[in-house]
Parts: C-alpha cells; sequence; structure tokens
C-alpha cells in the first residue's frame, strides 16, 4: 500500500500531531489565520515576529513607526544611524499583542510556534532578541523556532524565564556543523532543541549557503544529522524544510526517518496568506527562470526571490529613523552605505538606483520583497486558471490536507 504523510505522527513531549510544519515567512506572510489553520487541523503553524511594531500598526492599531519615525525625523538624513534605537517597550508590545491575539483564537489539536530571526538585529541585537523572545513566551505561544542566524546565545538569553523548559524550542540549521556548534554552545543550559528544521538550498528567502547553494543537497544533509543524532544517541526529531512540494516529496523524508516536514510554498498563494492578492498572481506566473538567487539583502544571507520584485534596483531613501530592524549592534546597515555611494556618484540625479543591496525593512514592509522557494513556477499547477488569466487562490486546508492525504505526487485541484 502506498504511504501517505497521515500514516505518520510528529511526536512533541506529549503532543501527537500531523507531521506538517507551515514555515514561519516574515512580515506577517505567515499570518495568524494561516498558523492557526495549521493547528486546527492538527499540524503545527508558525506566525512571525520579524517586524511586530510594524505589523502590530497594521493588524492592531498602534503608532509605533509613526512614534519612531517623530523621535528620530531629525536623523533622516544622516548616514550616521548609531542613535536610532528602538523602544524596547514597543517591542515587548508589539510582541505581547501578535502572540496573545493569536494565540486566543487557537483551535484544535495542533500547535503555534513563532518564527525567530537572529539577524534582526535592530541596533541592539542582544536586548531586542531577548525582550522577543520572553514576551513570546509570556503571552503563551507554544514554540519558538530559531531562525536566520547560529542563535549560540539565544538559549541562555531564554534560560531565566519560567517556561523555558515548557515551550517548544527549535533551531533551523543548514548543515551539520551549525547544529553541532549550536548544541557545544548550549551544553551549559542543560537544555536540548525539541526539535530541529533542515533548512535545504530549494527554500525561499534567506539562505543558509553561499552562491554555491546548487552544490548542495537536502536529502544528503538532513540524512547526515539524523545518522549524528542517533550516533549521539539524541532523540531530536528532525524536520527538512526546502521543495517538498507534494505529499510524496514529504513520505520520502518520513520514510527516511524524519519526524516531520516544513512546507511553505505551497500555503504562499493561500487565502490565508498575507500575500496581497496581486503579488499572489506574480507568484502563479512564475517561470523557472523568473526566480535568482542574488545578494541583494543586507543581511550577508544569498536570498531567493522574483526577478521582477521591485525591491531590486529600487534607490529609496533608507528607512531607519521609521524601521531598521537590520541596524547591526554599530547602526551600520550595508543598504546606506550603497544608498550614499550611488548618491554621491550621481549628486544631480532625482532618484539614484541602488543594484548591489535594497532596503529590506521598507520593502518587505510594503510587499515589494518578493522572496519565494525554488519550486514557485509550479504553483501553477497546483490550481485551476480563470478565462480571464488569473489563477484560483487556495485555501490554506486544501493544501494541508493534500500534503496530508495525497499519494505518489499528485496534487489535488480545488473544486
Amino acid at each position: 500500500m502506498t504511504k501517505k504523510v497521515d500514516d505518520y505522527r510528529l511526536k512533541l513531549g506529549k503532543h501527537e500531531l500531523v507531521p506538517i510544519m507551515i514555515g514561519g515567512m516574515g512580515v506577517d506572510i505567515s499570518t495568524a489565520d494561516l498558523a492557526l489553520e495549521a493547528a486546527r487541523l492538527g499540524g503545527v503553524g508558525h506566525i512571525s515576529d520579524a517586524m511586530l511594531p510594524t505589523v502590530s500598526d497594521r493588524r492592531y492599531d498602534t503608532g509605533f513607526v509613526k512614534e519612531k519615525l517623530q523621535q528620530y525625523k531629525a536623523n533622516i538624513d544622516n548616514s550616521d544611524k548609531t542613535l536610532v534605537k528602538f523602544d524596547l517597550g514597543h517591542i515587548a508590545e508589539s510582541t505581547r499583542l501578535h502572540v496573545s491575539n493569536t494565540m486566543e483564537r487557537k483551535r484544535g489539536p495542533g500547535m503555534v510556534f513563532i518564527n525567530v530571526m537572529e539577524k534582526l538585529t535592530m541596533n541592539s541585537p542582544r536586548d531586542t532578541l531577548r525582550v522577543r523572545l520572553h514576551e513570546a513566551m509570556s503571552a503563551g505561544i507554544d514554540g519558538i523556532t530559531l531562525a536566520a542566524g547560529l542563535h549560540l546565545g539565544s538559549f541562555g538569553l531564554m534560560e531565566d524565564h519560567p517556561r523555558f523548559r515548557d515551550v517548544k524550542l527549535g533551531i533551523i540549521v543548514s548543515s551539520l556543523r551549525a547544529l553541532q556548534l549550536f548544541l557545544r554552545k548550549n551544553v551549559k543550559t542543560n537544555r536540548l532543541p525539541d526539535y530541529i528544521v533542515v533548512e535545504g538550498p530549494l527554500a525561499g528567502g534567506h539562505l543558509g549557503f553561499g552562491m554555491d547553494w546548487a552544490q548542495y543537497d537536502l536529502r544528503t544533509i538532513n540524512n547526515e544529522i539524523i545518522q549524528y543524532l542517533r550516533a549521539e544517541k539524541l532523540d531530536i526529531p528532525v524536520i527538512p524544510a526546502g521543495g517538498i512540494f507534494t505529499g510524496g516529496d514529504a513520505v520520502g523524508f518520513l520514510q527516511e526517518g524524519s519526524a516531520a516536514v516544513q512546507v511553505a510554498t505551497r500555503f504562499t498563494v493561500s487565502k490565508e496568506c498575507g500575500l496581497p492578492a496581486d503579488v499572489q498572481q506574480e507568484y502563479f506566473k512564475a517561470s523557472e527562470d523568473d526566480i535568482e538567487v542574488n545578494g541583494t539583502s543586507p543581511t550577508g544571507y544569498p536570498m531567493r526571490m522574483l526577478k521582477s520584485s521591485p525591491s531590486i534596483g529600487s534607490g529609496i531613501r533608507p528607512g531607519c529613523e521609521s524601521y531598521g530592524y537590520l541596524l547591526d549592534a554599530n547602526g551600520r546597515c550595508d543598504y546606506i552605505e550603497a544608498y550614499n555611494r550611488e548618491v554621491a556618484a550621481h549628486p544631480n540625479d532625482k532618484k539614484v538606483i541602488v543594484m548591489d543591496k535594497t532596503c529590506l525593512c521598507t520593502h518587505m514592509r510594503n510587499f515589494k520583497c518578493w522572496t519565494c522557494g525554488h519550486l514557485t513556477y509550479r504553483l501553477k499547477d497546483t490550481t485551476r486558471k480563470a478565462a480571464d488569466g488569473t489563477y484560483q487562490s487556495l485555501s490554506a486546508e486544501h493544501i494541508f490536507k493534500d500534503y496530508q492525504f495525497s499519494t505518489g505526487n499528485k496534487i489535488a485541484l480545488p473544486d
């Protein structure tokens, strides 16, 4: 009999879950609605803590961005951004609002986690990360997935929280070496991660690889990590991610010893996803040639996106006074330097073009940086095309159940 995903279960403590985790897509692409559908259906959904003060303004009518801009308005034309700091109270309140509102609405046997990115340095990396982690736990989140960085100190930042041993904690890695570093660094907390997400080179957004990403293979890395954990007698669930497009793809990993799969690309075109409808149509229309991995992110990580992303080549003034999520501990961001270089080179131009970096905060906030998974070009095969050339968006439930119950590489089209 052909196996399906529903023949397996992910065990996390006392929880037995459908082994489907929807990945955390930042700046409210992974909405509460999307995460809650995964939980209702018995799996794991993620919300994201990326840029939560601006998400909070949009969702809960707060005024954090306006207040920050008012405070630092006089600094807009200054290339030195060392003064531009986040109010820790605003970070705490926006995290608390988003997590508590989501958890109050939770129904069903599944779980809701939050994806927390280390690369959101916010001009005070340690303090801002600590506040985000603590407030998410205090507001009742089921689990925290540590993403976009090695997180060597993150367990230490959470250690004094009363829920440190209760909340599910996981780490995203792209190599065995990264996992070994994390485990070695966190021995002193006497706390192992509850799960490990192994993100391969076909994932969307920021990648844990260099521009040589195509030389790597998710299955190889995933099996290497599973074998290492077995040899060390560490019973930690392993969850591969990146390019798992069908139920059949998922079953292949589950049969080889993975505990679950993390998927995201197919959910970008769900009704519950935070991507605007017109942007979802761009994802549906994309061909394989329309997708690239480039170095425009100021984080230093390569990033996969649609080549038609309006963020590419945009020379907007840095939005640090309003946002500033990627300012490092010294108030630096690679986009500021690229922008200033182009302004100096073209002093008479009203608008400059900056090709090598992008103002990621502003463009992510405005849905103009269209990050995507490698297999986005296959999304058109998962739905129906209308007479006017538009594609039908899908419900998260339809996509989730297709992963859960399909056999082989069949994809169920919507009714």
